[in-house]
């Protein structure tokens, strides 16, 4: 495999990961966790796609990573509950 492979496949499988483990109530998707994966899984296949310079996926894969970011953002300034 390519490192445009290796990169692409070890986000799509980040991904896929948070996907299923939220799907099947292993991991809620207003955690950290969940959108870190979301995050670092999009960015990857975003910088992935750019190398092979596939620009549908640059776009999904990097609107993707963004929000992701802005989740996590949002639930670090979230107050913690007592």
């Amino acid at each position: 495999m390519t490192l445009e492979e290796w990169i692409g496949s070890i986000g799509v499988t980040m991904l896929l990961v948070g996907f299923f483990a939220n799907a099947f109530g292993y991991l809620p998707s207003d955690t950290q966790r969940y959108h870190a994966l979301n995050a670092v899984g999009a960015a990857l296949a975003c910088l992935a796609s750019f190398q092979i310079g596939f620009l549908p996926f640059v776009v999904l894969e990097g609107v993707w990573s963004a929000v992701a970011l802005a989740a996590l953002v949002r639930l670090a300034r979230r107050p913690m509950p007592h």
